[in-house]
């Protein structure tokens, strides 16, 4: 995927007034967070934003270019209007060329599962990961193929092929994804294997006085009477 290059200007105005001057001619208001600490106000064309940034997340570095200066830039949050959706406000935090940078990344798990097909659930808990590197190593995404997993079997954190360059910080133990027996399957199960030990009873309280080994299953009451 091409990088996303977003053309701005540079915005003299700053409060709801002159934001709101800025949205009825089409535009989006912005603030560009630079490395150093400083900030510019611009505003970007609403319709080319919107179309731009669709399938992008939060790791993903844009180029926003603003009257001959180029910035590369997260989207790090875009306030929206609670009733239509539409975009009020965006800010964007530059980032540095040369420097190590931490990033939440997203992970996308994709394919069918062996034990779904047999008839497993799927649970996905985890949907990113944070990682280490350089702005050039980061990641847009993480795609996971997890059509190999089988019933009681996990992705997790550590499973996740990174490239060279990028370092992982979120728990390598945490689980992505999992594949288990539904609920009604597993008591199904149990009801089976009680079944199948002699005398056993689901459910069944052992009779008063009886001892219960280990084992589970009820020792035989007393002999025949003489």
């Amino acid at each position: 995927m091409s990088q996303v290059v977003l053309q701005a200007k540079s915005r003299q105005g700053r409060g709801s007034a002159d934001a709101r001057r800025v949205r009825r001619i089409g535009r989006i208001p912005a603030v560009l967070y630079g490395k150093s600490g400083a900030s510019l106000s611009i505003d970007l064309d609403g319709r080319e934003f919107v179309n731009s940034v669709k399938n992008i997340s939060e790791s993903t570095i844009v180029k926003v270019e603003v009257e001959g200066k180029s910035y590369d830039a997260f989207v790090k949050d875009a306030q929206r209007n609670i009733v239509n959706g539409s975009i009020l406000h965006v800010d964007f935090y530059e980032v540095e060329g040369g420097r190590l940078l931490r990033a939440r990344v997203s992970v996308h798990i994709h394919g069918t599962p062996v034990g779904v097909r047999e008839g497993g659930v799927l649970e996905n808990p985890l949907h990113e990961i944070e990682v280490e590197c350089y702005p050039k190593d980061l990641p847009e995404r993480l795609d996971v193929d997890i059509s190999e997993l089988k019933v009681n079997q996990s992705l997790h954190v550590r499973d996740i092929p990174l490239a060279e360059g990028v370092k992982l910080l979120s728990g390598a133990d945490q689980v992505v994804a999992l594949v288990k027996y539904a609920k009604a399957e597993a008591v199904k199960e149990d009801e089976a294997a009680a079944a199948a030990v002699p005398g056993a009873v689901s459910g069944a309280a052992p009779a008063a006085g009886a001892a219960v080994p280990a084992g589970g299953t009820a020792a035989p009451s007393g002999g025949e009477k003489k």
